[in-house]
Order: C-alpha cells, then structure tokens, then sequence
C-alpha cells in the first residue's frame, strides 16, 4: 500500500468498514476484460477468514464469467465526505474501504444456501434471524460465496 499513512490495520477495524459498507463491487475477468457489478452481500469472518455472500439470477453474464474463472477482487467503501480548500489542490475526500482478491464457489446445497441468504439479510437488515424464503425462489436463486485469500482497508478522514 502506498499511502501508509492510511492502512487500516487490525481484524477489528476492518470488519467495522465492512459492516459500514451496503454495496459490494465484484471485479472479474472475462477473456482479459474487466467486468465489475455493484452486489448486496453478507458476510462473516470465521477461522481468521473473510467470506462474502452475494447472490442474484442463475443465468447472465456475472454467472457465466465466474464460471469460466472463479478468481475476483472484491471493493467497498464508506464514510465518503468532501472536504474543502483555499484552492482546487487542497479540496479531498474522505472515505473508508476495502479491497481484496479471493474465489468464489456456487453454493447448491440447500441448508448452507439457507445460512448463508440469512447472513446476507442479517447485514442488509440488520435483523439477527432466520428468514423463511420459498422453495421455488431458493431454485431460482444463484448464491456464491466468496472467500477471501487476502483483504486490506484504507482510510481518510
């Protein structure tokens, strides 16, 4: 990182952005192309790993890239706030982030599927519960989970 002055540093402190965070990117690479999509997502960090659930359609290009190659890199941010200046040169904006890289597997099996749309509903409601979701809609549903090999966070403020 080159700014050092703005790693975050420590589990704690991170996770804390990510909970911040509404809105996940997913950055993949198709045939040497990059290709991000805004997701929802859930998340946990379990064993000292981070895993991010997002979930979406079964059929479409963000489906068929990772099926071709699981490898992402991940970014979020919050906190965002301009800052301003005397001049164009001293205006800035604050914010906090995250970037990492990790693989993505498909979850099928219908428990972990269920666990892992309530960790996503738990972050983007807030609710600590189990969600009922019917049986034709998990079906329908494509969950994938991503976990994460490295992350690092940065911030300004």
């Amino acid at each position: 990182m080159r700014r050092k002055d703005r790693e975050v540093t420590g589990v704690e402190n991170l996770l804390e952005i990510i909970q911040d965070c509404a809105v996940c990117r997913l950055g993949m690479a198709d045939e040497g192309r990059p290709y991000v999509v805004p997701l929802n997502f859930g998340y946990e960090y379990r064993d000292d790993t981070l895993i991010l659930y997002f979930h979406g359609a079964r059929e479409g290009k963000k489906i068929d890239i990772l099926k071709k190659n699981n490898y992402a890199c991940f970014e979020m941010d919050t906190a965002h706030q301009p800052t301003r200046g005397d001049r164009a040169c001293n205006y800035g904006f604050n914010y906090a982030s995250i970037i990492g890289f990790g693989t993505v597997e498909f979850i099928e099996e219908k428990a972990e599927k269920v666990r892992a749309l309530n960790l996503l509903m738990k972050h983007q409601t807030g609710e600590d519960r189990d969600f009922t979701y019917p049986e034709a809609g998990l079906q329908a549903t494509a969950v994938y989970r991503l976990t994460a090999e490295t992350f690092t966070g940065k911030r300004r403020s």
